[in-house]
C-alpha cells in the first residue's frame, strides 16, 4: 500500500511538471523555458525535478509519450475487438479520439505554436497514422480496390488536417458538431471499419 501511495505521489508530481511545461511553452516558447521556470511554476524545488527528469528535454519527451500514448489507448474504448461498424451507423462514441483531444486540449493546443515541444508537429499525425495502421481495417465504398496503405495515409493525414484546423480555431465547433462533420465525410469514401485492437498498457 505504501508503494502504491508513493507511485501515486510520483505520478502527481510528474503531472504537475508536465502541466508547467505546457503552460510555459504557450507563454514563452519552448526554447525560452528553463528548468528554473518549470520548478517555480509547479511550486517544487530543483532537486525534486531532477529525481524525475534529467533535463527539460527529458520532461518534454515524457509529456509527448504520455499524451500521445493516451491518444492511442483512448481510440479502442468504444469498440469490441473484431467488431465491424458500418459508416452509415457511426455515432459520436465511435470517435473517442476527438473526445480525448478535447478533454486534453491544454496539451493539444500546443500545435498552434511554432516554438513548441520538439517533435510534436510530426509525431501527432504519425500517431494517428499508427492508430489507423495497427488498430483498424477499412472497407471502401462498393469494395473499390485501392492501395490500402495509401488509403490509410490519405485518411489519417486528412483527419489530422481537420483536427489541426479545429484546434487552431480554438475548438469553436463543439466536439459533437465536429464529429458529425467527420462522420459525414467518412461516409463518402468508407463503407465500414473493423476494430482489430492494439497494444494496451
Amino acid at each position: 500500500m505504501n508503494h502504491e501511495h508513493t507511485t501515486q505521489r510520483q505520478n502527481r508530481t510528474k503531472t504537475h511538471f508536465r502541466h508547467a511545461l505546457i503552460e510555459l511553452t504557450k507563454k514563452m516558447g519552448y526554447h525560452h523555458v528553463s528548468v528554473k521556470d518549470i520548478v517555480d511554476y509547479a511550486a517544487y524545488n530543483r532537486s525534486t525535478f531532477y529525481i524525475h527528469y534529467k533535463d527539460k528535454m527529458d520532461l518534454a519527451e515524457d509529456t509527448l509519450i504520455t499524451m500521445l500514448g493516451g491518444l492511442e489507448q483512448s481510440v479502442g474504448n468504444p469498440y469490441i475487438p473484431g467488431q465491424k461498424v458500418y459508416t452509415a451507423n457511426l455515432k459520436s462514441p465511435s470517435f473517442n479520439i476527438v473526445s480525448y483531444i478535447y478533454t486534453n486540449r491544454d496539451f493539444f493546443t500546443l500545435i498552434k505554436y511554432e516554438d513548441t515541444l520538439p517533435g510534436l508537429h510530426t509525431r501527432f499525425p504519425q500517431t494517428i497514422l499508427k492508430i489507423y495502421q495497427e488498430q483498424f481495417e477499412f472497407e471502401t465504398i462498393d469494395h473499390a480496390p485501392v492501395n490500402m496503405d495509401y488509403f490509410k495515409k490519405y485518411t489519417a493525414y486528412g483527419f489530422y488536417g481537420l483536427l489541426k484546423y479545429w484546434i487552431r480555431d480554438d475548438f469553436k465547433e463543439s466536439p459533437e458538431v465536429f464529429i458529425k462533420e467527420v462522420i459525414e465525410l467518412s461516409r463518402t469514401h468508407m463503407h465500414s471499419v473493423r476494430y482489430v485492437g492494439g497494444d494496451r498498457i
